[in-house]
């Protein structure tokens, strides 16, 4: 009876995951053999702390496969109105909830060693996931919660992996982000 019990906790603990991400998309400019497409999370001031998943750029395509695993406790906050700088967020903004948050953004880098990873002498470059005029926007938090700010901005924030798709006008949009919707990273020059 035990061991029934502890089954159905597990399987519990599971089903409240949010699933598996994927995003897949496009490379808009010109990427070398070498360039691989990563997920990184970041400080609440956009500096790269721990590297989620990386992908190599092949004909000019990528996709990523994000863990369902968290992040390093060195890699998760607070979420306060005070650490919330993402995308189509305009003061006040206000948080439900008591968790620990961890925003990942996307970099390139040109793995020169070809090793599949990132060392320290190969440098990271920002770039954007575009849907049309969106803005992915992801973020992993270890409990429900809603962020709300100005121009109707409403994040409700599922325990594990979110992704939204932010389209700033007149008002904040924001749509849940699907496996089948295409992004494109620019490169830039």
């Amino acid at each position: 009876m035990k061991k029934c019990s502890v089954l159905f906790l597990m399987l519990g603990l599971l089903a409240t995951q949010a699933p598996a991400l994927t995003v897949a998309g496009t490379v808009d400019g010109t990427a070398s053999a070498d360039t691989r497409v990563s997920g990184w999370v970041v400080s609440p001031y956009g500096q790269p702390v721990q590297e989620i998943v990386s992908v190599p750029v092949q004909n000019g395509r990528f996709s990523l496969e994000v863990p369902t695993a968290a992040p390093t406790a060195r890699a998760q906050v607070a979420l306060t109105p005070q650490n919330v700088s993402w995308p189509g967020v305009i003061d006040p903004v206000s948080v439900s909830g008591q968790v620990q948050v961890a925003e990942l953004r996307f970099f390139t880098y040109r793995d020169q060693n070809n090793n599949g990873r990132r060392d320290e002498a190969e440098p990271l470059r920002e770039v954007s996931a575009q849907a049309g005029r969106a803005t992915l926007f992801i973020a992993w938090v270890n409990g429900d919660a809603t962020v709300k700010a100005n121009k109707g901005y409403v994040a409700d924030l599922k325990r594990g992996w979110n992704a939204f798709l932010v389209e700033v006008g007149r008002a904040v949009s924001l749509k849940p982000f699907a496996a089948d919707i295409g992004v494109t990273v620019r490169l830039g020059k």
